[in-house]
């Protein structure tokens, strides 16, 4: 017995040994920024002298929380996170079950829809915004050719069309995405469930229903926390079009504008923290709808 002790406490420090690296790198990339940006959000400093501070307890957090640009960007990132991680998921699943069935030359058709994905987004961003251009744009000009408008629209620059364009460029660029997790989960499903299920007569939209859905169900719920996690976090798409336009501006803008645009390390940390904060129980709410950790064991 204690021989089995002594090996269970030396498996455990091996354990802890092979884990120290990767700790270590955790909290010097990401504990301690955290950290300092939470202290830094209880006090008055400013980005040009950092050190010269004072502490001002929650007032930066009340600021905030009193801005209506916070909100109206809290606002802009959840309406953009709703719709693009729905439409791409759904999008994602009927494209991974059209890729999951074999077919001459799937290889090339699963590399070649990866494409978008792997693209950077900033390039992603100024193509699209060439093809959306009012008068230059190839978009416009098949519209015009078609009579279905009379002249240019101004995609990026209409505050009736910004929001939504910057969704359709994020659902094209990150569909792809979806599709290799829920193709990943899709080809973990044994197709001996699949040939009992044709055997016993049951039908194609049943079959789906009852065994493909529920058994992908933890790699869609996967997909799912992570697009809409990067959803949340999303800057660079919609600063690239509309830079801090409020009709796009999302909470990282947001924070960005505090911190830089207005050198207020205090207030942009403060926003920041906010950031996190909402992130972080969206993010637990998920986890409790999907049972993802009961999924995964």
């Amino acid at each position: 017995m204690n021989a089995a002790r002594r090996m269970e406490r030396q498996q455990h420090r091996t354990a802890w040994l092979f884990l120290l690296p990767l700790l270590l790198t955790l909290a010097a990339v990401a504990i301690w920024p955290l950290g300092r940006s939470i202290f830094f959000s209880f006090t008055d400093a400013y980005l040009d002298a950092p050190s010269d501070y004072g502490f001002v307890g929650f007032d930066n957090f009340v600021e905030v929380a009193d801005d209506p640009v916070f909100w109206g960007a809290v606002t802009n990132t959840l309406v953009f996170t709703l719709v693009s991680v729905a439409l791409e998921t759904l999008l994602g699943l009927a494209i991974a079950l059209l890729l999951h069935r074999a077919f001459l030359g799937r290889g090339i058709v699963r590399a070649a829809i990866l494409i978008p994905w792997a693209m950077p987004m900033v390039v992603s961003a100024r193509i699209w915004e060439w093809m959306l251009n009012d008068q230059f744009g190839l978009i416009n000009k098949l519209l015009v050719a078609l009579g279905l408008v009379e002249k240019g629209i101004a995609w990026t620059a209409d505050p009736s069309f910004i929001l939504g364009t910057v969704i359709f460029i994020d659902v094209w660029v990150t569909t792809p995405f979806m599709v290799l997790l829920i193709l990943a989960g899709l080809q973990l499903i044994p197709e001996e469930i699949y040939e009992a299920a044709e055997v016993s007569g049951v039908p194609h939209w049943k079959r789906f229903w009852s065994i493909t859905l529920p058994l992908a169900m933890p790699a869609i719920g996967v997909a799912i926390l992570f697009r809409t996690l990067d959803a949340l976090r999303m800057f660079d798409l919609s600063y690239v079009l509309a830079a801090n336009n409020e009709n796009t501006m999302t909470m990282s803008i947001y924070a960005r504008d505090q911190l830089i645009s207005f050198q207020d390390l205090g207030l942009g940390a403060a926003a920041s923290t906010w950031v996190f904060m909402i992130i972080g129980m969206i993010a637990i709410v998920i986890v409790g709808l999907l049972r993802l950790d009961r999924a995964a064991g």
